[in-house]
C-alpha cells in the first residue's frame, strides 16, 4: 500500500527532474551552437608585393594576373657577394629572385605615438603591422581609437629574426628598446598597447602555417567567448640572407625565380614579403551589428605530421586527416567545395604530396569542377603571412564569384594524376561554378616544422535589403580628420577620387561610415552637400589647396558648448516643422510637451505651432507664445544631445532662462512647461499694459535718462556694452525714446505683447509666486549662469518662487552671464532657439576681436537643414564630439567601404648591418644612420656615448637672470627642443600642451630628461612630472615656480623643509603614480636611469 503523499512527492521529483534536463538541454544547444558558431570576416588589410595596398588592389593583381617577383633589392644586402648559379655552394644563393614590398624604411612613427629614437630599433615586421592592422579596421568600419579597453584579440604569426640578426653582433649594438623593438611577441602587443585591447593577444610561430593558424586562434577564441572581436594575421619581411643559404643548400627555392605551382616546370618557390589581417567576428554579431561580411569561416582543424620522410618533409596522410577535420568542423561536406586555395609551393616533393591528399578527400568523378590555385605564383612564398594571403584570396574569390589564374602553369607536374576527380588549374579568370547554395572554398597552409592548417569558407550571407531612398535630410555633412595638415589634404583627394567612382552608394551612407568607422584626430574638415558630385568637387579642390562653400576646416581643442536659449519675440507659425516631420527624437519631445500642455491650453500646442491657416498668428500672442518657445527649445536641446552636443553651461534670455532651468535639472519637463504655461496665462491676465524697446547705448546712459521716469520705465535686459532694452508704459517708453533720438542714440519699438521686467509686472508677480509654490525645483545639474544677478547659480541652491518673482520682475543680465561664461572658459555658444536673435548680443558683449564660434539652430525663411548642417560641421571642426551614430539614430544607414589613412610615413631606418659573404663575421659591424659602420668605428662611437649632447635646458643662473615674464616662455621653448632631442626627431611638432607621452616618451627618455634637468636647474624632480599628462606648459610652469620660490627663500626657509631638497615639485599621490614612483625608488635622483619598464 503507498502511502499517503507518496504518489504527489515522486511526481514532483519527476517534474523537477524533468525541467533540470530540459535547462540541461538548452546549456548543451547552447554549447554547441557557440562551438559552430560562424565566423565573419568583416574587414581586411593587406601590403603585398607589386603595390597592394588593400584588398582591392590585391583582386586587380590576382584576377589581371600580374607576377610581383622581381629581383632581390640591394637595401637588404648586397645580394651579388652571395649569388652563385651553382647550387649547393656553401655560403651561396643560386637565385636573384625575389617578392619584395616597397619602402619599408619609411614609417609614420608619430601617428602612432612612438619616438623616432624608438621607431629606429622596432623591427619592420612591428611597423608594418600596425599600419596594415589600424587599416583593417578602418575596413571594417570600426574606429580604432574607439576599442579601448574592449575584449578585442590580436593573433599574429611571425616568424623571422632576421632584424636582429641583422642589426646586432656585437653588445654595443644592443639599446634599451632591442629586446621589445625585435622580440615577435611584441607583433600583437605593440597592436594592443595603441588600441588598449584587453582580448587575447598571440604571436604564432608554426613556420609557414602561422598566419592561417592565427585566424583558425582567433575564430576559437571567439567561439569560446574569450574575446567579441579579434585581428589576425601575419607578416614576413626578408632582411637577412641566411634562411635563403639555407634554402639554396636545401633545393627548395627555384632557380628559375618563379613559383609555379603544379606546373611540371616547377622547381621551387620564391620568398616573399607581406602583411595581412583580417577582422573577425562571430556572425550573428556581425549581422546585429550591421557589419559587411566578406565571406564566413564555416570551421577548420590543425594538427602535425608527426614523423613523416623527414622533419622538413610533408606527410599525405596528416594533410588528408586535417582536410577531413577541417570538413567535419565546418560541417561541409566535400562535395559542396569549389574552390581550393592550396599550399602550392612549386616544389617537386610538396606538390604531388598535397595533390593525391586533395583527391583522396576532395576529389569526385563527376560534377561541377573543383579548382586549385595558389597566391604563391604572384606574390611568392610569404612564408608566416602565406596562409593570410590564400586566405583573403578566397574570400574575395567566393565574393566576387570569380577564380583568378595559376601563373606559370602550362602542364601538370608529371608526378600528379588528376585522374577521377574533377580538379581544373585555372590559367585566366575563371567564372564560379554553377553550385546550389552558398559557394564554398577551402584554404590550406603547411609549415616547415610539419604543422598544418586546413580552413573551410563559405560565401556570405545576403545582406539585409537596403532601406528604401530617405531623403529627409537633403544634405549630408562628410567629415574627415588627419594628425597633420598634409595627411588631412591627402585623405581629402582620396575621398574625392572614391565619390567620383561610385555614383551607387547613396552620400548620407558614405557620410555615416566616416563618422561612425574613423578615428577624429586634430585636424579636421567637415564637407556638406547634398550629392556626391557636389562633395567630391569640393574635397578636390581642398586636396589641390584651394578653398570654397561647403568646406569647414579647424583643429580640434575640445571645446565646451553653451547653449543659448532664446526669449519670447523669435517665435512664428511653422517654426521647426521641418524636424518636426523628419526628426523623431524631435517630435517625441514636441508631442510629449503637447501632451502636458493638452489640459492647460485652450487648444492643442501642434495647431498652434503649425496652423493649417498660414495667416493664423494667435502664437504670437503671450499665452501661446510662451509654452510653444518653450516646448521647440527643449526638443531642440534634446535633438542636439541625440547628437552628441551636450551642454557643459546654459543660459537663456528672459523666458529662455526657463528653458535653461528644466535642462539643467531644476525643474522637471512636466512642471517647467505648466509652469510657463501659467506666467504666459497670469502675464495675460494681470500685467498692464505697456511696451519695449532696445535702445543702442549703454545701460549707464539709459539709466540716467529713465530716471525722470520713476516707477513707469525700467531697464528690461542690459544686453552688451551698447544694447540696452527698457520696458514700461507706452507713453513713458516713447517719450524716453525721443529723448534718446534727440541726442543722437538710436532706439527701437519691440513688437512684444507685454512689458516684462518691468513695473508693469508688478501685479503679476503674486498670481506668480502661488504657481511656482507648487512646484518641485532642484539644484542645476548642469552649470546655469542666472539672468538675475549675471553669475553662476550656486550648485547648493535650489531656485525658488521668490527667485522667479524677482527673474520676471528685475533686470536681465545677460551681458554679466555672458562675460560670467567667458571667465569660465567657455567659448563655443550654439543658441538654441527658433531665430539667432542672441548671438548678436553675446558677440557685443565679447571683448573686440575675439573669435568664439557663435551658432545658430534655426533662422527664419531657411530650411531647417540649411543652418542646422552648417552648425554640425563647425562644431565638428573645432572639436565638439559629435555622436554620428546618434546623428543617424533615427535613419536606417549601411556600412560602406572607405578610403583609409594615408599615413605621412618618413625615412626612418637603421641599415641593415652590411653582409659581405665571408665566414669573418666578426669584420661585419654595426650601421649608423649615415652609412654603413666599420669596425674601426664601433670604438668611436662608444666614446661618443660618454660625450653628452649640447644641452637644451638653460641653468639655474642663466634663467634667473631673465626677467620674469620671460622665463616660463624661454623654458617651454627650450624644454621643447629638449624633448626633441631626446625623442630623435626633429620633425615632430611638439604642442605645448599636449601629454608628452602622445609623442612616445616613455620612462627610459622621462629619466634622461629628468636628470638633465636637475642637473641644470639644481632641482629634484619625480619621474611622474613628466608622464601621464604631463605638458611643455605644465612642466615649465611648475619649474618656474619652484625655481623661482627657491631663489627667494631665505636660507631658514630652505631648512625648514623638512629635509627635502630645496626646488621640490610637489602634488598629491596618485594611484596611476605609482609605477612611476617604483622607477623614481630604483633610479634615485641622479642615477642615471633604467629602460622602460618591463614585465619581467
Amino acid at each position: 500500500m503507498t502511502a499517503p503523499g507518496t504518489g504527489t512527492g515522486a511526481a514532483e521529483a519527476l517534474k523537477r527532474a524533468y525541467l533540470t534536463m530540459e535547462r540541461l538541454q538548452r546549456q548543451v544547444d547552447a554549447y554547441e551552437r557557440a562551438r559552430s558558431e560562424p565566423i565573419a570576416i568583416v574587414g581586411t588589410g593587406c601590403r603585398f608585393p607589386g603595390g597592394v595596398t588593400d584588398a582591392e588592389s590585391y583582386w586587380r593583381m590576382l584576377a589581371d594576373g600580374v607576377d610581383a617577383v622581381g629581383d632581390i633589392p640591394g637595401t637588404r644586402w648586397d645580394h651579388e657577394a652571395f649569388y652563385d648559379e651553382e647550387a649547393g655552394r656553401p655560403g651561396k644563393i643560386y637565385t636573384r629572385a625575389g617578392a619584395f614590398l616597397d619602402d619599408i624604411e619609411s614609417f609614420d612613427h608619430d601617428f602612432f605615438g612612438i619616438s623616432k629614437r624608438e621607431a629606429l630599433a622596432m623591427d619592420p615586421h612591428q611597423r608594418l603591422s600596425l599600419q596594415v592592422c589600424w587599416e583593417a579596421l578602418e575596413n571594417a568600419g570600426r574606429a580604432p581609437s574607439g576599442l579601448a579597453g574592449s575584449r578585442t584579440g590580436v593573433f599574429m604569426g611571425a616568424a623571422s629574426w632576421d632584424y636582429i640578426t641583422a642589426q646586432i653582433r656585437h653588445p654595443d649594438d644592443v639599446s634599451a628598446y632591442s629586446s621589445s623593438g625585435a622580440a615577435p611577441s611584441f607583433v600583437p602587443a605593440r597592436i594592443a598597447y595603441l588600441l588598449d585591447l584587453r582580448g587575447p593577444n598571440l604571436t604564432i610561430d608554426t613556420a609557414c602555417s602561422s598566419s592561417l593558424l592565427a585566424v583558425h586562434q582567433a575564430s576559437q577564441s571567439l567561439r569560446l567567448g574569450e574575446c567579441d572581436m579579434a585581428l589576425a594575421g601575419g607578416v614576413n619581411v626578408v632582411l637577412s640572407p641566411m634562411l635563403m643559404i639555407s634554402q639554396s643548400q636545401f633545393g627548395s627555392v627555384s632557380r628559375k625565380g618563379r613559383a609555379m605551382a603544379f606546373s611540371d616546370s616547377a622547381d621551387g618557390y620564391v620568398r616573399g614579403e607581406g602583411c595581412g589581417v583580417v577582422v573577425l567576428k562571430r556572425l550573428s554579431d556581425a549581422q546585429r551589428d550591421g557589419d559587411r561580411v566578406l565571406a564566413v569561416v564555416r570551421g577548420g582543424a590543425v594538427n602535425q605530421d608527426g614523423r613523416s620522410a623527414g622533419i622538413t618533409a610533408p606527410n599525405g596522410a596528416a594533410q588528408r586527416e586535417v582536410f577531413r577535420s577541417a570538413l567535419a568542423a565546418a560541417g561541409t561536406a566535400p562535395e559542396r567545395i569549389g574552390y581550393i586555395e592550396t599550399h602550392g609551393t612549386g616544389t617537386r616533393l610538396g606538390d604531388p604530396i598535397e595533390a593525391e591528399a586533395l583527391a583522396d578527400v576532395y576529389g569526385r568523378p563527376s560534377g561541377p569542377e573543383v579548382y586549385l590555385g595558389a597566391a604563391k605564383t604572384n606574390f611568392g612564398h610569404l612564408e608566416a603571412a602565406a596562409g593570410i594571403a590564400g586566405l583573403i584570396k578566397a574570400a574575395l574569390c567566393l565574393d566576387r564569384a570569380e577564380i583568378p589564374p595559376n601563373l606559370h602553369f602550362t602542364r601538370l607536374n608529371s608526378n600528379i594524376s588528376f585522374d577521377g576527380t574533377t580538379f581544373q588549374v585555372p590559367t585566366r579568370l575563371t567564372p564560379w561554378p554553377e553550385t546550389e547554395g552558398r559557394r564554398a572554398a577551402a584554404v590550406s597552409s603547411f609549415g616547415l616544422s610539419g604543422t598544418n592548417a586546413h580552413l573551410i569558407l563559405e560565401q556570405a550571407p545576403p545582406p539585409a535589403p537596403p532601406a528604401a531612398a530617405d531623403d529627409r535630410r537633403p544634405a549630408s555633412v562628410l567629415t574627415l580628420s588627419a594628425r597633420t595638415e598634409s595627411a588631412l589634404s591627402a585623405l581629402a583627394g582620396r575621398y574625392a577620387e572614391r565619390l567620383a567612382q561610385d555614383d551607387a552608394t547613396p552620400l548620407a551612407d558614405l557620410c555615416y561610415s566616416a563618422g561612425t568607422g574613423r578615428s577624429h584626430f586634430r585636424h579636421r574638415l567637415a564637407a556638406v552637400g547634398t550629392g556626391r558630385e557636389e562633395v567630391a568637387g569640393r574635397l578636390a579642390a581642398f586636396a589641390r589647396g584651394e578653398t570654397g562653400t561647403g568646406l569647414v576646416q579647424g583643429e580640434a581643442d575640445s571645446p565646451e558648448v553653451v547653449f543659448l536659449f532664446t526669449g519670447q519675440g523669435a517665435q512664428r507659425p511653422g517654426m521647426a516643422r521641418g524636424l518636426y516631420d523628419t526628426q523623431p527624437t524631435f517630435r517625441d519631445a514636441v508631442d510629449a510637451c503637447a501632451e502636458i500642455l493638452r489640459p492647460v491650453l485652450d487648444r492643442p500646442l501642434l495647431s498652434v505651432l503649425f496652423p493649417e491657416d498660414p495667416d493664423d498668428t494667435r502664437i504670437n500672442d503671450t499665452a501661446y507664445a510662451q509654452p510653444a518657445t518653450f516646448a521647440v527649445e527643449y526638443a531642440m536641446a534634446r535633438l542636439w544631445e541625440s547628437w552628441g552636443v551636450t551642454p557643459a553651461a546654459v543660459i537663456g534670455h528672459s523666458l529662455g532662462e526657463c528653458v535653461a532651468a528644466c535642462v539643467a535639472g531644476v525643474m522637471s519637463l512636466e512642471d517647467g512647461l505648466t509652469f510657463v504655461a501659467e506666467r504666459a496665462r497670469v502675464i495675460d491676465a494681470f500685467s498692464l499694459p505697456g511696451t519695449m524697446a532696445a535702445v543702442f547705448a549703454s545701460e549707464e546712459v539709459v539709466a540716467a535718462e529713465i530716471a525722470a521716469f520713476p516707477g513707469q520705465v525700467a531697464i528690461a535686459a542690459a544686453n552688451g556694452p551698447a544694447n540696452t532694452a527698457i520696458s514700461g508704459e507706452r507713453d513713458a517708453v516713447e517719450a524716453v525714446c525721443a529723448a534718446l533720438a534727440a541726442r543722437g542714440v538710436e532706439a527701437k519699438k519691440l513688437h512684444i505683447a507685454s512689458a516684462g521686467h518691468s513695473p508693469c509686472m508688478d501685479p503679476v508677480l503674486e498670481p506668480l509666486r502661488r504657481a511656482a509654490e507648487k512646484m518641485t525645483f532642484s539644484a542645476p545639474r548642469v552649470p546655469l549662469v542666472s539672468n538675475v544677478t549675471g553669475t553662476l547659480w550656486p550648485w547648493d541652491q535650489v531656485p525658488d518662487a521668490d527667485y522667479w518673482c524677482r527673474h520676471l520682475r528685475g533686470t536681465v543680465r545677460f551681458a554679466d552671464g555672458v562675460r560670467t561664461l567667458r571667465e569660465m572658459g567657455y567659448h563655443t555658444y550654439v543658441e538654441v532657439g527658433p531665430a539667432p536673435t542672441l548671438l548678436g548680443v553675446v558677440s557685443d558683449a565679447l571683448p573686440p576681436g575675439h573669435d568664439d564660434l557663435l551658432l545658430p539652430s534655426l533662422r527664419p525663411k531657411q530650411d531647417e537643414w540649411e543652418v542646422l548642417l552648417p552648425t554640425v560641421a563647425e562644431l565638428y571642426a573645432a572639436g565638439v564630439p559629435v555622436d554620428w551614430d546618434g546623428f543617424d539614430g533615427d535613419y536606417t544607414r549601411a556600412r560602406t567601404p572607405l578610403p583609409t589613412y594615408p599615413f605621412d610615413r618618413v625615412h626612418c631606418w637603421q641599415p641593415l648591418r652590411p653582409w659581405d659573404g665571408t665566414a669573418a663575421v666578426a669584420e661585419d659591424t654595426p650601421g649608423t644612420e649615415d652609412g654603413p659602420r666599420t669596425r674601426a668605428t664601433r670604438a668611436g662611437r662608444r666614446a661618443s656615448r660618454g660625450r653628452r649632447r649640447a644641452s637644451r635646458i638653460p641653468t639655474a643662473a642663466e634663467l634667473l637672470a631673465l626677467a620674469e615674464d620671460e622665463r616660463l616662455t624661454t623654458l617651454r621653448t627650450q624644454f621643447a627642443l629638449g624633448i626633441k632631442d631626446v625623442l630623435g626627431s626633429t620633425s615632430t611638432d611638439i604642442g605645448l600642451d599636449e601629454p608628452l607621452t602622445g609623442f612616445g616618451l616613455d620612462s627610459l627618455m622621462a629619466v634622461e630628461l629628468r636628470n638633465e634637468i636637475q642637473s641644470r636647474l639644481g632641482l629634484t624632480l619625480k619621474i611622474t612630472e613628466f608622464l601621464g599628462g604631463a605638458t611643455i606648459s605644465s612642466l615649465a610652469g611648475r619649474v618656474v615656480e619652484e625655481l623661482s620660490a627657491t631663489a627667494g627663500a631665505s636660507p631658514a626657509d630652505q631648512a625648514g623643509n623638512g629635509g627635502e631638497a630645496p626646488g621640490v615639485i610637489r602634488r598629491a599621490p596618485r594611484a596611476a603614480d605609482a609605477a612611476a614612483a617604483l622607477l623614481d625608488e630604483l633610479t634615485g635622483t641622479t642615477a642615471p636611469g633604467p629602460g622602460p619598464e618591463t614585465r619581467s
